[in-house]
C-alpha cells in the first residue's frame, strides 16, 4: 500500500537524528517534524505517552493511502522499513537470501543493539541520573568495552572499505554512522579511520540536514526536569 503521508517526532541528535537522515535520504524535505524537548520531560506527558509508552524518540507516524496512520517506536525498525519502501534509493540489498542482505543487516542491528547500549549506558551515568544514582564502574567497564571490542570490528571493516557493508553507502550507515558520531562525543572513535569515515558520510547532503540542529542537543541534562522523571 503505497505511502500517502511521514511525520517524525524528533529531539536533535538523539536516536531519531537516525531516522531524520534515512527519511531526508528517500524522501527529501517531503515529511513533517515535530521536536519533542526530551530535556523538559515532554516525552512523559500524557498526549505523548500516548504515542510511545516507552516515552522516548523518534516515533515515525506513517499515514497510509487509504488513511490509517501507524506508529513505528523503533529507530532501527524505521530504517530497516525505509530502506525497503522506496527501493529507488538503493540503500539496502534487495530483501533476499544472500550474503549481502546478511551482512547489511548483521551491521544494521549491531549499531542499534550493541553500539547502542554501550553509549546509552555511558550518557546515562555521565549526563542523565542524579550524582546518587550514577555508577563509575558501569561507564568504565563499557568505556572500556567499546574501545576495545566494538571499534576494532569497526576500523576492521573500515579499512577494507569505506562503508560499514562495503564500496556503497546502505541504511547501515545511517544506524553505525550515527553511532560514531555519538561515540566520538565521549572521545571514542577518535582513530584516523574513523575520522576518514565521518568525513565521508558527512559529505552526503541528508547527512546535513539530519544534523542541522545539532546546537540544539543538551549534552548535561542533571538540572533538567527530565532527570527526575529519568528511568534509565
Amino acid at each position: 500500500m503505497p505511502i500517502k503521508h511521514l511525520k517524525l517526532y524528533h529531539y536533535p541528535a538523539s536516536r531519531s537524528a537516525r531516522t531524520k537522515w534515512m527519511l531526508h535520504e528517500v524522501v527529501g524535505n517531503s515529511f513533517d517534524v515535530e521536536k519533542v524537548d526530551l530535556c523538559n520531560a515532554v516525552q512523559y506527558s500524557a498526549e505523548f505517552m500516548r504515542l510511545n509508552p516507552n516515552h522516548n524518540v523518534p516515533v515515525l507516524e506513517i499515514t497510509w493511502d487509504n488513511g490509517r496512520s501507524q506508529y513505528m517506536l523503533e529507530s532501527a525498525a524505521m530504517v530497516a522499513f525505509l530502506a525497503d519502501a522506496y527501493p529507488d534509493a538503493g540503500l539496502a540489498p534487495f530483501p533476499v537470501a544472500s550474503p549481502e542482505r546478511a551482512d547489511y543487516l548483521q551491521m544494521l542491528h549491531f549499531g542499534s543493539t550493541w553500539m547502542d547500549m554501550m553509549l546509552w549506558q555511558i550518557r546515562a551515568h555521565e549526563h542523565v541520573l542524579p550524582d546518587s544514582e550514577r555508577d563509575p564502574r558501569t561507564v568504565a567497564r563499557y568505556r572500556k568495552k567499546f574501545r576495545e571490542e566494538i571499534e576494532p570490528q569497526l576500523a576492521a571493516r573500515l579499512e577494507q572499505a569505506p562503508f560499514v557493508c562495503g564500496q556503497k553507502f546502505t541504511a547501515a550507515d545511517c544506524i553505525v554512522g550515527h553511532a560514531v558520531v555519538w561515540a566520538r562525543g565521549y572521545g571514542l572513535c577518535g582513530d584516523e579511520v574513523f575520522q576518514r569515515y565521518i568525513a565521508l558520510i558527512s559529505k552526503r547532503p541528508a547527512f546535513g540536514a539530519a544534523f542541522a540542529d545539532m546546537r540544539e542537543f543538551v549534552l548535561d541534562a542533571t538540572e533538567q526536569p527530565i532527570s527526575a522523571r529519568f528511568t534509565g
